[in-house]
């Protein structure tokens, strides 16, 4: 079952019928889980009862870690004096970042080794085939395990901080299984969907048109668009050798689309879905091909990534609190763990791609820094990315950068990757290429997908500059009678067979 399906419809709409029918807290939440048991067993069962084991390892550890002062009764420390007690809150204390250090050990392990088992012990099949031939059809990475891990992991340093654990697994399972954002996010922290799971209202009639039309346009983004960009960027490849350079080059601006069209479409028809249980999950993508720095572009992609990468790993490490130099390393470190978590030698991913992509994400995001520090010592470099010209020369070397490190995400193997960078420019393609690529399957000419991706882009622009800054929206009688529309063309003009969504291999 996924978004863009008929039966994902059915689905949706049966669980909001019988949640809203039923004005019971206890039945709704039971509601809650069992569509989300149902939703992701229908994808893959096997994995359920290892979620759940994870689920009930972190509500277990979060009731100790909510402890701050040393659970002693009155009898056991009417007799301490004042370093006795000290001593003993110092031995609590210690306790405590143990068990949070090992509720981060676990997670992160159990990451890394479904990430990267076969990468970390490439002779198992060698040395014991029997073994290796029995384990395989159970060692299958569950789907939206980085997602469910890092929600897990953020909940116990929220609560290790002060926040309030949760007191009824059942709650919780309810939490971390919730089906619009179990698989592919956004990441969600507990205590924002709890509180609002508490306050929940009937539903107003903005709030369905709102998620019907999140769900509608999410639909268009991902089988109306990026399904029909993948069949191109898959084409060129697929067959690098015989791609020109044209090819390649729009290969991969198409990927890069098509990944951001993709991944926002799934994220709209999530928000959308659960904005008609009566949730708002937060926001993940906004606009991030306008922006004009890497720093801007990383709070603008996958925002629910990079609030958790800035609050669980850059703050920690230091963050800007011990000078420029320290700022820079924390900088690239912090990338080169999220290439690393993008790769996944389980799914066929060479993680030296995922690393290279890291670095070139944290080298812009370090040259950014620094030239911060000199543009506040110079006004004239201040000056000169304020202006028109600077404003446009900072979007196309951002946006140049993003492209590029593209290339290592789409093509993690560096044998390959390596090819097409050097083969950029220069290069022609094979006689066939034309015919079999753009005229027989496409239907369109180079300069035609070229036209039509700027068209894209400058769709981007335009919804950026009404929504963001005219602060322009549809209301909600255009929105209703879009719905329909959008559907229809989703189901007349993408391809038969939707694709699965590129982030449900990571």
């Amino acid at each position: 079952m996924t978004f863009v399906s008929i039966l994902y419809g059915l689905f949706l709409l049966s669980t909001i019928i019988l949640y809203w029918g039923i004005n019971n807290k206890t039945f709704r939440l039971g509601l809650i889980l069992t569509a989300s048991l149902i939703f992701y067993g229908s994808i893959q069962l096997q994995s359920l009862p290892f979620l759940f084991l994870m689920a009930w390892v972190t509500f277990a550890l979060g009731n100790p870690l909510s402890q701050t002062t040393p659970p002693q009764s009155p009898d056991q420390t009417k007799n301490l004096s004042n370093d006795q007690w000290h001593q003993v809150e110092l031995r609590w204390k210690q306790r405590r970042r143990w068990l949070l250090s090992a509720g981060i050990a676990l997670n992160t392990l159990i990451l890394i080794g479904f990430k990267y088992a076969p990468f970390l012990f490439p002779g198992l099949s060698q040395d014991s085939p029997i073994l290796a031939s029995w384990l395989d059809p159970y060692f299958i990475m569950p789907l939206g395990i980085s997602f469910f891990g890092f929600e897990c992991i953020a909940y116990l340093i929220d609560v290790f901080r002060g926040a309030p654990p949760s007191r009824n697994f059942f709650e919780f399972s309810a939490y971390k299984f919730y089906f619009p954002k179990l698989i592919s996010g956004p990441i969600t922290r507990f205590h924002q969907w709890f509180e609002q799971w508490q306050l929940q209202r009937p539903l107003r009639i903005e709030q369905v048109t709102d998620g019907l039309w999140l769900i509608a346009s999410g639909a268009i983004k991902k089988g109306l668009l990026a399904d029909n960009l993948a069949i191109f960027v898959n084409l060129c490849f697929e067959n690098t050798q015989r791609a020109g350079s044209v090819d390649l080059q729009l290969a991969v601006i198409g990927y890069g689309l098509q990944l951001y069209l993709d991944f926002s479409g799934y994220v709209d028809m999530a928000r959308g879905s659960a904005l008609l249980l009566g949730w708002t999950l937060p926001e993940n993508f906004n606009f991030p091909y306008v922006s004009t720095s890497v720093a801007d572009f990383w709070r603008r992609w996958h925002i629910t990534l990079g609030s958790w990468l800035r609050n669980y790993l850059y703050f920690p490490l230091g963050g800007s609190r011990q000078g420029l130099g320290r700022t820079c390393l924390n900088l690239m470190l912090v990338m080169l763990i999220a290439g690393l978590w993008h790769g996944s030698a389980t799914a066929g991913m060479n993680p030296a791609g995922f690393i290279v992509w890291g670095a070139i994400h944290g080298a812009g995001l370090v040259i950014h820094r620094l030239n911060d520090t000199l543009s506040q010592r110079w006004r004239g470099l201040a000056a000169l990315w304020r202006s028109v010209p600077g404003i446009v020369l900072a979007w196309l070397l951002t946006q140049g950068m993003v492209f590029f490190s593209w290339i290592f995400f789409r093509l993690p193997d560096l044998q390959v990757s390596g090819w097409v960078v050097r083969h950029l420019w220069g290069h022609s393609r094979d006689a066939q290429f034309l015919d079999l690529v753009y005229l027989e399957t496409l239907g369109w000419m180079p300069e035609q997908l070229a036209i039509a991706f700027l068209g894209i882009f400058a769709a981007m622009f335009v919804a950026h500059f009404f929504d963001r800054i005219l602060q322009v929206q549809l209301n909600w009688h255009v929105k209703i009678a879009l719905v329909p529309i959008c559907w229809y063309a989703v189901l007349l003009f993408a391809p038969e067979n939707s694709l699965p969504y590129i982030y449900f291999d990571f």
